[in-house]
């Protein structure tokens, strides 16, 4: 069998297993992963400077580090980068673009695509502004939760361990988009766990009532079932159990600043700032313009579905 490297999705699952319990052989057995690759992920990323914990996004790092500091260089001929810039500028990503050109015989990484495109920044070229978004490195200084607190609330652990697995679809994650920082009006986008499906409902604020009633709509029109739904902490999803009690569906919250509980919805939503960039005006945007929006990510070739679309996955 072909050896595959754990992706960033598996190193949160190793992380949310090991949280509720399980043990090395046990989540090996759950992710179809063998124990020895479990135990040297744990060993090799864990925290050993401090608490020795096994955190995801610690894990991820590290390992994104060892693969730049091994990385050796390489050369590619005018023609071969001009396939690849042909690419770009159709607004692919440099992992699609990679994956896509090794099935012709070009084996390149999307590392080696994205200094590329640095280096032509640098160079005053334009390359740049195909990439669909930024990438910028942020100091994570986490202080007090000082968003309204909802007592009661149905926390992330108590959420089916089936839902971690990304086997059964009908489990969705949500989140809500907004353009400029002094308009009110934004985007509510719902993200199913197993297929990347994407539904995105226009709301003209961010109020527990708007909020409301664009969920509504979106379970009710959805293709797919919505059996659960995971949520962030914002007081705009105070309102869940009117959402409960009108569709069926059961709402649980991600602990505040783990964005990784809701991976899915965070990195689709990241997708949408291609269309919609921050700062960019909301007011005028239409429900028809959001729908067209989901209905090219739906069909966009996604990674981790082996470069199959979501509405491809779906059907």
């Amino acid at each position: 069998m072909k050896y595959r490297q754990l992706t960033q999705d598996e190193r949160y699952m190793i992380g949310q297993l090991r949280r509720q319990g399980h043990g090395l052989t046990e989540i090996g057995r759950l992710m179809d992963r063998s124990r020895s690759t479990i135990w040297r992920e744990v060993r090799r990323n864990s925290c050993h400077n401090n608490d020795g914990a096994y955190r995801p996004s610690h894990a991820q790092e590290r390992t994104m580090g060892r693969r730049r500091r091994s990385r050796r260089g390489s050369h590619y001929s005018p023609e071969q980068w001009g396939a690849i810039e042909q690419l770009l500028r159709k607004q692919w990503s440099p992992e699609q673009v990679a994956h896509v050109l090794s099935r012709v015989g070009l084996g390149i990484s999307y590392q080696t695509i994205y200094r590329h495109v640095r280096r032509d920044w640098r160079q005053g070229g334009t390359l740049y502004r195909e990439l669909r978004h930024r990438y910028k490195r942020r100091k994570r200084h986490y202080g007090p939760e000082r968003r309204g607190k909802l007592q009661g609330k149905r926390m992330i652990d108590e959420r089916p361990a089936l839902v971690d697995l990304r086997q059964e679809v009908g489990h969705w994650e949500v989140d809500t988009v907004q353009g400029a920082s002094w308009e009110k009006a934004c985007v509510v986008t719902l993200v199913e766990r197993v297929t990347g499906w994407l539904l995105v409902e226009k709301v003209p604020n961010r109020t527990v009532r708007a909020v409301n009633k664009a969920l509504i709509r979106a379970i009710k029109r959805s293709r797919l079932p919505v059996k659960t739904i995971t949520a962030d902490n914002g007081t705009e999803f105070h309102g869940y159990r009117e959402v409960e009690a009108k569709t069926g569906t059961t709402i649980y919250f991600a602990r505040p600043h783990h964005p990784w509980e809701r991976g899915s919805n965070e990195n689709t939503n990241g997708l949408l700032r291609q269309y919609w960039p921050k700062g960019a005006s909301m007011h005028g945007l239409k429900q028809k313009q959001c729908d067209r929006v989901a209905d090219k990510l739906n069909n966009r070739p996604r990674k981790r579905h082996g470069f199959i679309s979501p509405l491809q996955r779906a059907s």
